[in-house]
């Protein structure tokens, strides 16, 4: 009943490729497991070891290596499923996690291996004020919050990670640092990694993700000019930063596409042109102009001003039609008005002159006004609407606040991210079909809401995995000034006449809420629901074993082990997680026999968590024949009678795998 311990799964690995380094060895309890011998391994790398005080390429800090060994430790922990707090609970794809993302992250290890397409996280920026997940690897969370100056001696919020703290740089990439290793676990082969970032730690999240991705892995960034502030000393910031890393250059090569900005308002602006100046192309040629002229340099209309003509076909530009080799075709093109010879291109044409012919005879050749000028090929703007995913992006910073305070009716969370822009980003790296998107840090929801967007307007079935912290906002507001101290105050009361807790993670989940319902008038058929399940301690309990203990009594110890306030579908998930079954999987509860039995996936697995499994239960069962039927163990009324059913199944249905917990 805990997570993987990935330390095991990387013996395992390393035993695949070296299993002559592989050994025994004996730990604390006296058990046998196996270890790996460091000089055996040093063998079979002689050649490429770096050892000692040489010189070397690498990012390091005080505690990495503690930061590192924390991605590989289990936990004896579970998510439990909260059905009020869900939409859909039975039938949704998408899940909501309320607790500590590292936790979550060792948790998902097993049901979402190499099964997420694209991770979106949106970290503290670590600007000092902002809130950093301090991990604690020797001392209570209460204790480092303490000593990194987060918290007075009174438990009073201070500022979170403050630049007069000697490991200010630290104690950031040691929180990053689990949670990406664990989070690469996650994503597929041709998986892709997105991170926003401000100035503050941009250089070490580069190379930090390129330690842990791979040093090929970092494919670039999109720079977000999304502010025009005017108040910081020397340089004033204006910008943001999402940086990409992908998992397997060799599986996702890159070709990244996305639909070009203001297409709808050039076409617009075109058909207004026409109807005003029907088929004088001139005229509208010279409209399409001065309309271009309008719009700053910085809009994406103005990048497309090239497109300023316009025949029956559409919207054009006249492109270069000389050839590419000096000479290579050297012919007459003769002008459809003056019937004279046009002026050829210096390197001659690029189409041989069948070629030609056939170009003029569809249309496709733009003539100037008379014989002096060249003669160019049209491109019409239908047939080049999408570009390579750009490095520069200009975005109001305003919208998205906009739209998330016209949601909730008032403004209740600073600085949400664009989920139109994240959409778009998401369409571009190729998130499609029913593929799946996690966000670890997701605040809002502005990531999780964007897949939503994606699927109504794409027609996809793309899921969301939300993982949020339930940071308390009542501790925030102690801190908060100027506007964000009035918002923090607006979410609080929000939540208060909603009856919920005043935390980040309930914002979250009401956002959900409010734009599922808005979404679904706009696309039928659609998943806009959710799972919420919240991270907490193993439902079992803690069983103390003295050296003076017999087996048999650690084995009545154990009976009735389950916590009292854990359900049968506590129970349930918790099986899910062991098995490393999806934890959408469709849930069907019914009555057999006066036991409640769980149904999940049509019979991927059937469950039974009665304190009484009776003979009738077990046969009922064993003849749906399920892939795996799990009991309660302290249900039977012996080890005989849990024999017994063993062996129904072994008879009825030989391929299901049981278990009892």
């Amino acid at each position: 009943m805990t997570s993987p311990n990935l330390t095991d799964t990387n013996i395992d690995k390393l035993a695949e490729l070296f299993p002559t380094v592989i050994t025994e060895s004996v730990d604390v309890d006296g058990n046998v497991k196996m270890a790996v011998d460091f000089d055996l391994l040093r063998q079979e790398l002689s050649d490429s070891l770096v050892e000692g005080p040489q010189e070397r390429y690498r990012l390091d800090w005080p505690g990495k290596r503690a930061a590192a060994m924390a991605a590989n430790a289990p936990i004896a922990k579970t998510l439990r499923p909260v059905r009020d707090e869900s939409v859909d609970f039975d039938t949704t794809k998408n899940v909501f996690i309320e607790g500590d993302n590292l936790d979550a992250l060792k948790l998902l290890q097993e049901s979402y291996l190499g099964k997420v397409k694209l991770i979106y996280i949106d970290p503290p920026y670590n600007t000092g004020n902002d809130f950093v997940y301090s991990d604690s690897f020797a001392a209570t969370k209460a204790e480092e919050l303490l000593r990194s100056g987060q918290i007075s001696e009174d438990g009073v919020p201070l500022v979170s990670n403050p630049k007069a703290n000697g490991r200010y740089h630290s104690s950031w990439l040691t929180m990053l640092l689990p949670r990406l290793k664990l989070a690469r676990n996650l994503l597929s082969d041709d998986g892709v990694l997105a991170i926003s970032i401000d100035e503050n730690e941009h250089a070490n999240l580069v190379n930090l993700g390129s330690e842990v991705f791979g040093t090929d892995a970092y494919v670039g960034e999109i720079v977000l000019k999304n502010s025009s502030k005017n108040d910081q000393s020397y340089i004033s910031m204006q910008h943001e930063y999402i940086v990409f890393f992908v998992k397997n250059k060799t599986v996702n090569i890159g070709d990244w596409t996305e639909r070009k900005e203001g297409l709808e308002k050039i076409y617009a602006a075109f058909e207004g042109f026409r109807k005003q100046f029907g088929e004088d192309w001139a005229a509208i040629n010279s409209a399409a102009k001065a309309w271009y002229k309008t719009f700053p340099a910085s809009d994406p209309v103005y990048g497309n001003k090239h497109y300023d003509s316009m025949d029956a076909k559409g919207v054009y530009f006249g492109s270069d039609i000389s050839g590419p080799n000096d000479g290579q075709y050297v012919y007459d093109v003769i002008h459809p008005v003056t019937g004279k010879p046009c002026k050829q291109p210096s390197r001659g044409w690029v189409f041989p002159p069948e070629s030609m012919k056939e170009k003029i005879a569809e249309g496709r050749v733009h003539f100037g006004p008379d014989h002096t000028t060249v003669p160019k090929l049209k491109t019409y703007l239908k047939q080049a609407e999408t570009q390579s995913l750009t490095s520069v992006r200009f975005v109001d910073g305003r919208a998205a606040s906009k739209r998330l305070a016209l949601l909730f009716g008032e403004k209740v969370f600073t600085n949400p991210k664009d989920e139109l822009l994240l959409r778009d980003i998401y369409r571009a790296v190729g998130v499609s079909g029913e593929d799946i998107v996690l966000d670890m840090f997701s605040g809002s929801g502005s990531a999780l809401h964007a897949v939503w967007e994606l699927n109504r307007t794409s027609g996809s079935a793309v899921c969301f995995i939300g993982i949020q912290l339930a940071e308390d906002l009542n501790a925030s507001l102690k801190t908060a000034k100027g506007a964000a101290k009035l918002i923090t105050a607006n979410a609080i009361k929000l939540l208060g006449k909603l009856d919920k807790p005043a935390t980040v993670a309930e914002i979250g989940k009401q956002r959900l809420r409010l734009a599922g319902d808005t979404l679904r008038g706009t696309a039928k058929g659609l998943d806009f629901g959710f799972r919420v399940l919240k991270l907490d301690t193993t439902n079992m309990t803690d069983v103390l074993r003295s050296p003076d203990d017999t087996d048999q009594l650690a084995l009545k110890q154990l009976e009735g082990s389950v916590k009292s306030d854990r359900s049968a579908e506590d129970l349930l998930f918790q099986v899910l997680l062991d098995w490393g079954l999806d934890l959408t999987m469709p849930i069907v509860v019914e009555q057999i026999h006066d036991r409640q039995v769980f149904t999940v996936e049509d019979g991927a697995l059937i469950a039974c968590f009665d304190s009484e499994v009776t003979p009738e239960i077990v046969h009922a069962i064993s003849r749906r024949q399920p892939l795996r039927a799990v009991f309660r163990d302290s249900g039977f009324a012996s080890d005989d009678a849990r024999i017994n059913a063993e062996q129904v199944f072994r008879e009825v249905s030989p391929a299901t795998d049981v278990k009892a917990i």
